[in-house]
C-alpha cells in the first residue's frame, strides 16, 4: 500500500521491535529481502506477508516484516497479481492471484526445508490468507493466518474508491481501471465471486489457526465487524479492545504498533497477552 510520505517516516523511525522495548527500525529493513538462507530455531515457520488491494511487496506490509525480522522471523513476501508495467498489485482476480501466492509459498517451503508458514495478509491480502488454505490446495502447509481488515464479507465499491482516495493514488488507479480493470475490485464487494466462494461452507480449514483484526474506524471494509469470520476457534480482534484509543483506519492499520503486536500475539500463540499501546493515525 503506497502510505503517504509522514507516515512512512514514521513506521521507519519510531516503530518499536518488542512488546516492550522500544527501537527504531533500520530503514535497510524495510524492502523486502525474501532471504532464502534464512533460518529461525525460535520461530520455525517462515512468515508470509500478503500486501492488499493496490499496494506492492515494498509498500504495506514490508514495514512489518522489518519489525518483525530483528526478533527472529524469517520473512517473505511477494506482489502479487500484477499487471506489466502497472506500479500497483493485487489487481487480478483474487482466484488467479491465489495460485501466484500459493506458488510461492511452495517455493519458501522448497527452499527453506521448512514444514509450514504462517501467513499475515492485510485487506485483499487477509481475504487471500482465508482463500489460499480453502481453494488452493495449500492448507496442510498453513499454520497461523492472522487476516487484518480482510474484505471476508465484501465491502462496497465506494470503500475500495475511498481507499485510492486516502492512498493520494485515485488518478492512477482512474487510469488503471479505465486501461486494464480490475478483477479484484468485483470479487471484493458483497456478492462478488471470491467473496460468495469464500464463505459457501466453513471458512478456515482443519490444521489452521486464525486470527482476524479489525478497526472499528475503518472505512473502507465496512462495516468492520464484517472481517470477522464467525466460526470456533477463530480470534476475532478489533483493535480497539485492547487499545480504546486507538484511531487506527484501514490503511494505517498496516503500520499501527498496536496491530503488529497483536500480530506477534497470534504469531507466538499468547492471545490476550497485553502491551503498552501507542499513537496512531486515523487513516
Amino acid at each position: 500500500m503506497r502510505l503517504p510520505s509522514f507516515l512512512v517516516t514514521f513506521a521507519a523511525s519510531a516503530a518499536t521491535a518488542s512488546p516492550l522495548t522500544p527501537r527504531a527500525i533500520d530503514s535497510k529493513l524495510i524492502s523486502s529481502t525474501n532471504d532464502f538462507s534464512c533460518r529461525s530455531t525460535k520461530y520455525p515457520n517462515p512468515v508470509i506477508a500478503l500486501h492488499g488491494l493496490f499496494a506492492t511487496a515494498n509498500s504495506d506490509l514490508n514495514f512489518l516484516e522489518a519489525w518483525l525480522r530483528p526478533q527472529g522471523f524469517c520473512t517473505f513476501s511477494l506482489t502479487y497479481g500484477q499487471y506489466p508495467l502497472i506500479p500497483l498489485g493485487g489487481l487480478k482476480a483474487v482466484s488467479e492471484s491465489s495460485v501466484e501466492i500459493a506458488d510461492f509459498i511452495k517455493n519458501v517451503l522448497d527452499k527453506t526445508g521448512a514444514p509450514k508458514v504462517d501467513i499475515v495478509g492485510h485487506s485483499e491480502g487477509g481475504l487471500q490468507s482465508l482463500y489460499l488454505p480453502k481453494f488452493a490446495a495449500i492448507a496442510d502447509r498453513v499454520d497461523k493466518i492472522i487476516a487484518i481488515a480482510p474484505p471476508t464479507h465484501g465491502t462496497d465499491s465506494s470503500g475500495l474508491v475511498a481507499l485510492a482516495d486516502t492512498l493520494g493514488i485515485r488518478p492512477l488507479v482512474n487510469e488503471v481501471l479505465d486501461k486494464i480493470g480490475c478483477d479484484a475490485c468485483n470479487d471484493m464487494i458483497p456478492g462478488g465471486p471470491a467473496v460468495m466462494k469464500l464463505n459457501s461452507g466453513a471458512v478456515v480449514q482443519p490444521g489452521n489457526k486464525v486470527t482476524v483484526i479489525a478497526s472499528r474506524n475503518d472505512r473502507t471494509v465496512v462495516p468492520p465487524s464484517s472481517a470477522f469470520v464467525k466460526e470456533t476457534g477463530v480470534s476475532n480482534i478489533f483493535v480497539q479492545d485492547y487499545c480504546p484509543l486507538d484511531l487506527v483506519g484501514h490503511v494505517s492499520l498496516a503500520i499501527d504498533l498496536n496491530v503488529w503486536n497483536l500480530v506477534l500475539n497470534s504469531l507466538e500463540n499468547r492471545i490476550g497477552r497485553k502491551f503498552p499501546c501507542v499513537i496512531s493515525f486515523p487513516f
